[in-house]
């Protein structure tokens, strides 16, 4: 399991800690999600089919609003800081911002970063258009491996934002300014579809009738191979028998042949 950040959510910038509320909440709805097979990546490996859980809820008062979202994996655990986006509204200053800063999802390059994002961008939208999110620095550590950068750079611009560098071996990035209205609520669905519930029991179904299907096969397969084996045995007795008789018979020739 990698915990290395390849998604940046949006973010002010540095500020002193702020006195959030809220902080026990846990997911209220859900919703199936399906990462779509793709070719093997040479940085995360294989990435086959795999569904995934999308969790959210909200909370509001007159100072703060709360968006917090969360994709949690069937049998595998991940940090308290992994799988989750908390998008917050100051009301007062009329702004934005996130935590953690930095996203980090498992697994990685499936595209639920950019799917978590757009979740929050289509929120934001239609209740706040008019609020800005302030411009930040990016974290030196993406800026490491180029892969790295290059996949959060592709993710802040799909969702709007500018992004730029202060020096030629883009390690100082920032993303500037941008109104709420400006921000692009999509996310690549060749790679993460939204499941309802019916699609959900009609896949099962599927899945059933299919499993059913197997076991007659398997069961018919299985009275074949019985049926094979006792012809074998019948035939192993015939040919065992036709041995013994021709011994016999050789047996008796070679008496009378010696015996006249």
């Amino acid at each position: 399991m990698t915990d290395t950040p390849v998604e940046q959510a949006p973010a002010a910038e540095e500020a002193p800690a702020r006195d959030l509320p809220w902080g026990d909440v846990v997911p209220e709805h859900f919703q199936l999600l399906r990462l779509l097979p793709l070719p093997t990546d040479r940085a995360s490996g294989p990435r086959p089919l795999r569904f995934v859980q999308f969790g959210r809820v909200e909370r509001h008062n007159p100072l703060l609003s709360l968006l917090r979202l969360e994709i949690q994996l069937v049998g595998q655990r991940v940090r308290k800081e992994q799988n989750r986006l908390d998008v917050w509204v100051d009301h007062v200053q009329q702004v934005v911002f996130s935590e953690p800063a930095t996203l980090s999802m498992e697994p990685i390059n499936r595209g639920l970063g950019r799917f978590l994002l757009a979740q929050a961008a289509a929120w934001l939208n239609a209740r706040w258009p008019a609020y800005r999110i302030e411009g930040a620095e990016l974290p030196n550590r993406d800026a490491i491996v180029e892969d790295t950068r290059l996949r959060r750079d592709h993710v802040l611009r799909m969702h709007g934002f500018d992004v730029m560098y202060e020096d030629p071996q883009h390690l100082k990035g920032r993303y500037g300014e941008l109104r709420v209205s400006m921000l692009l609520p999509q996310w690549n669905p060749e790679k993460v579809q939204a499941v309802d519930l019916l699609d959900a029991a009609n896949m099962l179904q599927v899945a059933d009738h299919q499993l059913q299907d197997a076991e007659i096969k398997l069961r018919k397969r299985d009275e074949q191979i019985a049926k094979f084996r006792r012809e074998d045995g019948s035939l192993r007795f015939t040919i065992v028998c036709l041995v013994a008789f021709s011994v016999f018979q050789a047996g008796v020739l070679i008496w009378m042949a010696t015996h006249r």
